[in-house]
């Protein structure tokens, strides 16, 4: 049960940082949203590495334990550097919640494979 439980967690959180990535390259939000942060140069970046660490976490699960670690802690990272970023420029809790939550997600996955 907890087997199948963390695979579902770990895929879950696979596919949300492929959809975020992909959102984050081809959308013009994201462009916006990365203008206003004052951070439109790291754009296309932060997309690739939503998108690799998505992958990567999905296919450490299933093949390579190294693989998963280092997906989930680039990851966690990120979603530290967004949640950063969103109390720099002042947004609502409620925008920096999603951010927060995955950082949250991607430790305790972290944890639970260390």
């Amino acid at each position: 049960y907890r087997l199948n439980m963390m695979l579902w967690l770990v895929i879950g959180n696979g596919v949300v940082f492929l959809i975020y990535g992909l959102l984050c390259l081809f959308t013009n939000h994201m462009l916006n949203e990365f203008k206003r942060y004052g951070l439109i140069k790291f754009r296309k970046l932060t997309g690739a590495l939503e998108i690799l660490g998505g992958i990567g976490s999905i296919l450490g699960f299933l093949f390579s334990p190294p693989l998963l670690l280092f997906s989930l802690s680039g990851l966690a990272l990120l979603m530290l550097l967004g949640v950063g970023t969103r109390i720099r420029v002042r947004d609502p809790w409620p925008q920096v919640l999603p951010a927060l939550t995955l950082m949250i997600l991607n430790i305790y996955l972290l944890i639970r494979f260390i």
